[in-house]
């Protein structure tokens, strides 16, 4: 008789990584959820190095059930980075043979939760196809808490991804975002790489109608994150800046 299939555990992790500054673990993680991540010996990862740094974290506040050196970190192929795993193609079920053989796995990404904004769906819906148990932890998702301090549409919004990087190509794209949004009443949350932070605020600033709002959040959970809100005419009157080295989420809505 086969024994039964371990769990897969979407295991969050803080918001601070590639930040200056880290924060304490048991200000922004639950206990509960350090206490499982510090059980599991079988990890499928966007990045063996930093999840080694966030087991070693988690092993100041808990003991791990076995030494870092010793546990099983297997990352997801680069290409699913690059263009994401979430429109199938990629087979991610030899990734779980531990699951298989009972052992409990876990689905981290460098920030966040992972299969959100970050790779790992591919991993989900293996877990599925296989009758492998799936289990999400709790944990900070920065999406969810940009747009609770938005002040923006909380009960219909969308999460699109990057912006085009190149000048001409990303303003029009915030274009048809802000007339979507508009027309819809649906807040537009997007990402940048925190180094084109100001380039893009600058082109929203120029882009956008004076009437449209534009919600930034950067640094969350982190000491001194900041949350701006407001329409364009009142971003242009403040002066509110962002720094190219902070994760950002941004958000326009009507």
């Amino acid at each position: 008789m086969n024994a039964a299939p371990g769990r897969l555990y979407l295991v969050p992790a803080p918001l601070d990584f590639g930040c200056a500054l880290q924060s304490h673990l048991q200000e922004s993680m639950p206990l509960e959820t350090l206490r499982i991540t510090a059980t599991l010996q079988h990890w499928v990862c966007e990045n063996a190095k930093s999840t080694r740094a966030y087991l070693k974290r988690v092993g100041e506040v808990l003991p791990l059930a076995a030494p870092i050196q010793t546990q099983t970190l297997t990352e997801l192929p680069r290409e699913i980075h690059k263009k994401g795993d979430h429109q199938g193609g990629f087979d991610a079920r030899p990734l779980l043979a531990a699951a298989l053989q009972g052992h409990d796995v876990g689905l981290v990404s460098e920030a966040g939760m992972p299969a959100v904004a970050d790779p790992g769906s591919s991993v989900v819906r293996a877990a599925h196809l296989l009758g492998i148990p799936v289990v999400p932890l709790v944990g900070p998702v920065s999406l969810l808490l940009a747009l609770a301090a938005s002040g923006l549409n909380g009960q219909n919004f969308a999460f699109v991804g990057y912006v085009p990087s190149q000048p001409a190509e990303r303003a029009q794209r915030l274009k048809a975002l802000e007339k979507l949004a508009q027309q819809t009443q649906q807040t537009q949350l997007f990402i940048e790489t925190p180094y084109r932070n100001q380039a893009l605020l600058a082109t929203l600033l120029q882009t956008l109608q004076a009437s449209t709002r534009l919600a930034t959040s950067s640094g969350l959970t982190l000491p001194g994150a900041t949350n701006h809100s407001g329409d364009i005419k009142t971003w242009k009157a403040k002066g509110w800046a962002l720094d190219n080295a902070t994760p950002t989420v941004f958000a326009i809505g009507a």
